[in-house]
């Protein structure tokens, strides 16, 4: 597969986090920080290129199928396993407050989806409840001589290749200046890394307003997922916006991803321009650090005021296994659904813009939609189903899929869920045989497959999108992660699936729809063997 191959195999001699002033990034004086700690000494994986053809093909190339997997590693490389925790070294480290206050109660969970509270001013208790209930530790596991990490946000493999870096104005206790940090969610703290004008922040938002930015390490994800990794480490970008919006939320304030920004604007932003300049090479070749390590700008985000949440969000986990028993009421199961609409369940209009929490995130009409294998639902017959997120594409839909489907609505389904039945009948095994023969795919209340609009999108409004698509399906797993959670049960993403599959059980020709991400829900089997340990103060290991 091909690789990155750097211009300089070393580390700049320039040892500073260099922010360079430019029209967006007026007065930034940046802070000494040496080498970045490397995570491993390995190769990295081919990333997209702008051209949609080759969007295509890179899609395309990463299915998998029945007769052959993408390309992976063969075996995984244990000496050279990437650590999932980034450290600068020398930069001042701020250690944030582990909340939530005990005299505070955070607002109920459901309660967010209708109106936010009253917004907290940006103070470091405030920074600190933002993080610790969206991308910090979560928990340790520890069985016979492996201790493992669990974050709140959830990713492919538990591998975490998504960096997150805070641009905030002056905050007591935290910098006397605005600044740029990078979150250490392992000791939960901020490290400072570069000082910038107290006039940038209010220069272009509202006031209270301040900035998340995310980066990802392919090569975190790559070292054991190969050719496919690009796609997870773009599901765990939209898990971690998803889950930045609900923690912001139970603080009164609402959250937009900026997409006027460009590459150049982001590296600047987050100070990214310590990485050097690659190239894609012709053929694979071996890439030392700091190129394997590189950190790609995904985007950034805006937090701004807005006129028992941390308990399901720092509760979520990734089941395992399911249990094949708890049977889900039909109730609970469009409640669920209702939640994963991106204009809201009270929006009272045709779904499709994204206005909802945590949707109103993105910037873009929603492009996702959802086919269910609905398993075990009381009052719903088992079958497959479809939800469709924009109905705008119904009828595109309704044309691309195979004609002997229904297209009814469920009997007792709300007037507002735009959710079909497509056929009846038991779908567990196959569920399972298109989820790379998983038998978590079978064995919950339901599980589902992400359909994109695709290639439409993509030439609408370029191959900008292709990961956006994905941002969008981590969205929807978020969701589907916290509303499990929040009624007794748990739910996991699967990313393994065999794609042309799914196309074919719908009927799909072409590349108008594409399954992106797929997802299961129900009773979870806990593993006894497996003890608990608390998140904070965890133990001195890198997992």
């Amino acid at each position: 597969m091909p690789l990155f191959s750097p211009k300089f195999s070393r580390s700049p001699n320039n040892p500073y986090a260099i922010l360079f002033p430019s029209t967006l990034l007026p007065n930034i004086r940046s802070i000494p920080t040496m080498s970045l700690s490397s995570s491993s000494p390995s190769t990295l994986p081919h990333q997209q290129d702008s051209n949609e053809a080759q969007v295509l093909k890179y899609h395309n190339q990463t299915k998998h199928s029945f007769t052959n997997y993408a390309r992976g590693p063969r075996g995984l490389d244990w000496a050279n396993q990437p650590k999932p925790f980034r450290r600068f070294d020398s930069a001042p480290l701020v250690p944030l407050l582990h909340p939530p206050p005990p005299n505070q109660t955070p607002p109920p969970y459901s309660s967010v989806f209708l109106n936010l509270p009253p917004p907290k001013p940006i103070s470091k208790s405030a920074i600190s409840q933002l993080f610790f209930d969206s991308l910090a530790i979560s928990a340790w596991k520890t069985t016979g001589f492996s201790t493992w990490s669990l974050r709140v946000n959830p990713s492919s493999g538990n591998l975490h290749p998504t960096e997150s870096y805070i641009i905030a104005p002056a905050i007591e206790s935290v910098s006397d200046s605005a600044f740029v940090a990078h979150y250490a969610p392992k000791e939960h703290s901020l490290e400072v890394r570069a000082e910038i004008s107290s006039g940038f922040l209010p220069k272009f938002f509202p006031k209270g307003s301040f900035l998340i930015g995310f980066s990802s390490i392919f090569w975190r994800e790559a070292w054991k997922y190969g050719e496919r990794a690009f796609r997870y480490c773009n599901h765990d970008v939209g898990h971690a916006i998803a889950a930045v919006s609900m923690a912001a939320a139970e603080l009164g304030w609402d959250v937009k991803v900026l997409d006027g920004l460009g590459y150049e604007d982001l590296k600047k932003l987050m100070g990214l321009e310590i990485f050097p300049e690659f190239e894609i090479p012709a053929r694979p070749v071996k890439g030392k650090f700091p190129v394997i390590e590189f950190e790609h700008p995904d985007c950034v985000l805006v937090v701004f005021p807005n006129g028992v949440v941390s308990e399901v969000v720092r509760k979520r986990r990734s089941a395992v296994d399911m249990d094949g028993v708890h049977v889900m009421q039909i109730d609970t199961f469009y409640q669920i659904l209702l939640h994963c609409l991106p204009s809201g369940s009270q929006n009272g209009g045709k779904q499709g813009r994204q206005l909802g929490l945590p949707f109103r995130v993105l910037s873009w009409d929603s492009e996702v939609h959802a086919v269910l294998f609905v398993h075990k639902v009381a009052g719903l017959p088992s079958g497959l189903y479809f939800l469709v997120r924009n109905e705008d594409h119904f009828d595109d839909l309704k044309k691309a899929t195979r004609s002997n489907f229904k297209w009814a609505k469920p009997e007792g389904c709300p007037d507002d869920l735009p959710l079909y039945e497509l056929t009846r009948g038991d779908f567990q095994e196959l569920a399972k045989r298109i989820s790379c023969h998983q038998d978590i795919a079978g064995d919950g209340c339901f599980s589902l497959g992400m359909v994109a609009h695709f290639e439409g999108t993509l030439q609408n409004k370029s191959a900008w999108m292709y990961p956006r698509l994905f941002w969008e399906t981590g969205v929807l797993g978020q969701v589907l992660y916290l509303e499990a959670h929040a009624v007794g049960i748990s739910a996991t993403g699967i990313g393994c699936y065999f794609d042309d599959a799914v196309h074919e059980l719908l009927g799909l020709r072409g590349s108008s729809f594409q399954s992106l991400y797929h997802f299961t829900v129900g009773g979870p089997v806990l593993d006894k063997r497996i003890m608990s340990l608390p998140a904070y103060p965890g133990p001195a290991v890198d997992s």
